[in-house]
């Protein structure tokens, strides 16, 4: 009997113990801790007529050059998150980027689906690594794989020195499942909003339904006034706005 209730116990503690563990590597500290921390950004509140658009998983030699081309018909600028594999397949895309205004950010070496703290680090810093290598700029903005993210990874990236981007909830355009060019298009139209942060991928797979769209989100955004800008000028704005608040009270 007694022996039954140590195996019942041991049980009990290892549940706990395993409870623990899986807490302790999910984020649970919420939205609204990390972007009144600073270390997390959705999206912006502004008055103002910014949007910023990002693309994931490039460069590709192909879809991205032509994302480029139409950026460059409506003088828009956009944030790339790219892949380290993909940059050093297509450095004079990389190049042609940061030579045109965008900005140039951090989406891991191979996009990893799994992987301890430690290991997306090193995939971080080779991704930075080969970028310094083409541009001689080194980037300080960070979106984790699909999005996702623990407690343990953004303290760690943060110390490092980075912000972690993520995007507005209702701008995800899910385009890496081809869901079709109009609907594309809907979803960014239909919900677009100042200081929004659109999600698009200019890599990973064929992505001609992404650039349709921007056929016919970029100038019908730009007949309602809006502007496109990097990441990096929607937080100087956040930046602004705060210090005008302050100012006021």
């Amino acid at each position: 009997m007694k022996s039954k209730y140590i195996f019942v116990f041991t049980i009990c503690i290892l549940f706990v113990s395993f409870f623990f563990l899986i807490k302790s590597t999910l984020a649970d500290k919420g939205r609204k801790y990390y972007e009144e921390a600073g270390y997390i950004v959705w999206d912006i509140k502004t008055k103002k007529k910014i949007v910023a658009l990002t693309f994931d998983d490039g460069p590709h030699p192909t879809y991205t050059a032509e994302i480029l081309d139409l950026l460059s018909k409506y003088d828009a600028k956009a944030t790339f998150f790219i892949l380290g594999k993909n940059a050093e397949k297509s450095p004079q895309v990389v190049l042609r980027m940061y030579e045109e205004g965008h900005e140039l950010a951090n989406h891991t070496y191979t996009h990893p689906l799994k992987g301890s703290v430690s290991q997306i680090l090193k995939e971080i810093k080779k991704t930075n690594e080969t970028i310094y290598s083409i541009t001689g700029f080194t980037p300080t903005l960070f979106r984790p794989v699909e999005g996702r993210y623990t407690d343990g990874l953004v303290n760690e990236v943060v110390k490092e020195g980075y912000k972690v981007v993520m995007w507005s909830w209702h701008q995800d355009t899910r385009d890496w499942d081809d869901p079709g060019v109009n609907k594309i298009v809907n979803t960014v139209l239909k919900g677009t909003k100042p200081g929004d942060v659109i999600l698009f991928h200019d890599g990973g797979s064929d992505r001609k339904q992404t650039v349709k769209a921007l056929e016919k989100i970029l100038p019908e955004l730009q007949k309602k006034g809006y502007k496109f800008v990097t990441i990096s000028e929607l937080l100087k704005e956040q930046e602004m706005s705060k210090k005008e608040i302050k100012g006021i009270k």
